[in-house]
């Protein structure tokens, strides 16, 4: 196992982008992946997290070798920051955004609309960044890819929010092993899966009232997911990068249809009233930041010394 050299991180910049995925997991809309991408983090994310899964199943296997291999490839300095941001953040910060989201949702969809767009810029500067393709033009079938990607996306998230399914043991386990694909997929939010599935408020109502063994099931969920689709975003980028990359850009271009400022409750699109030039403003605010981000990022990545596997 060689994973991909990453630029070093510290350890007060992992916590605060934990916490940054942690309040975004909790608003329908939009992907922790999408804010792993564009704070500079989702491959070593990916490749850290595989690890760890392999790490686990090795020591089940009882095979202490290959365990001890996939031990020295976690980026624990990584791993453990980001976790403890996005705990934090669920149970104090995440609360008040999320009623923010409630009280004033045109308006907080119009800004994370412009955060979102300006956010598809970066798996494409990653691809461009992709030394294969360096000197290789881009064909039609990538486009079409693109397409196709956004268009899924579109349609997947135009479906009603109307299903009200009772929160079973046997509900909640596939539906936060569904949920948890949005830590990994940018443009997929766990949140609306759980809007859409009717087990949102069911969800936060646990992790306010401490419901042990609701949250006990939601955690099974969330770990056989992750070993689904981690293990598959892997062999993915590894073997195909460039194109999952222009893949995941057309499906976070579909998903902007989740943060379009004119819906109802239940996710109708509406024709365009009153508020659009705050709500423009808004939007421009949202892509100024997450742009503002990106330099910074790949300004910083450029300078810092990257580390020796």
């Amino acid at each position: 196992m060689t994973p991909t050299p990453q630029r070093k991180t510290s350890l007060i910049g992992n916590l605060i982008r934990g916490v940054l995925i942690g309040i975004v997991e909790t608003i329908p809309g939009i992907s922790g992946g999408t804010v792993a991408l564009v704070v500079g983090i989702y491959q070593q994310l990916i490749e850290s997290a595989s690890a760890l899964i392999h790490w686990g199943l090795s020591l089940i296997r009882g095979r202490r070798d290959d365990a001890r291999e996939y031990w020295s490839h976690i980026s624990w300095r990584l791993l453990i920051p980001l976790g403890l941001g996005m705990v934090a953040a669920v149970f104090t910060i995440a609360g008040p955004v999320v009623n923010l989201y409630e009280t004033y949702p045109e308006r907080m969809r119009s800004l994370f609309f412009g955060m979102v767009a300006a956010s598809v810029m970066v798996p494409l500067l990653m691809v461009r960044d992709d030394v294969t393709y360096r000197n290789k033009r881009l064909g039609w079938r990538h486009l079409v890819m693109f397409l196709a990607g956004a268009v899924v996306a579109f349609v997947v998230l135009s479906l009603p929010a109307t299903l009200a399914l009772e929160p079973h043991w046997y509900i909640v386990l596939p539906a936060a092993a569904i949920a948890v694909s949005a830590l990994v997929l940018p443009g997929l939010s766990g949140s609306l899966v759980l809007l859409t599935l009717g087990l949102y408020e069911p969800t936060l109502r646990a992790v306010e009232t401490l419901d042990l063994g609701y949250l006990g099931v939601f955690l099974a969920g969330l770990a056989l997911g992750a070993v689904v689709i981690v293990q598959c975003m892997k062999w993915l980028l590894e073997h195909h990068h460039a194109t999952t990359l222009i893949i995941l850009s057309g499906i976070m271009i579909g998903a902007l249809r989740a943060l379009w400022p004119y819906q109802n409750d239940d996710g109708a699109l509406q024709p365009i009233d009153g508020g659009l030039g705050l709500n423009i403003l808004l939007a421009i605010i949202g892509a100024a930041v997450v742009t503002t981000m990106v330099i910074a990022d790949r300004k910083m990545s450029r300078r810092a010394p990257q580390p020796i596997h």
